[in-house]
Parts: structure tokens; C-alpha cells; sequence
């Protein structure tokens, strides 16, 4: 019974990961900003991190639960 929060927080956190990835890989690619008013390289490596996290924890909840 307590799997299915599990399991519905885990590909909320999976999905959210790597949309995340794959909107600054396409920001970064496309030279536009990841935020603004701020310093690109920071911007985007602490955006893949963020998106490197949700994705692994994602990933960790599915499996377990």
C-alpha cells in the first residue's frame, strides 16, 4: 500500500531530473541563458547539478519503493 506515493514521487523526481537535463543541455547548447542576471557557467553547473540530483533520487526512490 505505501508503494504507490513511492512510486508516484519517484518518477515525479525521475521526469523533473531529466527535463531539467534536457532543457539547460538545450539552453547551453543553443548559447541562451540559463538565468538571468547571472554568471552563465555557475547558472548552468548548478542547474545540471540540481538536475544530476533530482534525477539519481528519483531514480533511488523508484527502486526501493
Amino acid at each position: 500500500m505505501e508503494s504507490g506515493p513511492a512510486v508516484f514521487a519517484g518518477a515525479a523526481l525521475a521526469v523533473f531530473g531529466a527535463g531539467l537535463l534536457l532543457w539547460t543541455s538545450v539552453r547551453v547548447l543553443s548559447r541562451q541563458p540559463v538565468a538571468e542576471a547571472d554568471h552563465p557557467a555557475a547558472a548552468a553547473a548548478l542547474t545540471g547539478l540540481f538536475g544530476v540530483i533530482s534525477l539519481i533520487t528519483g531514480v533511488w526512490v523508484l527502486l526501493s519503493g
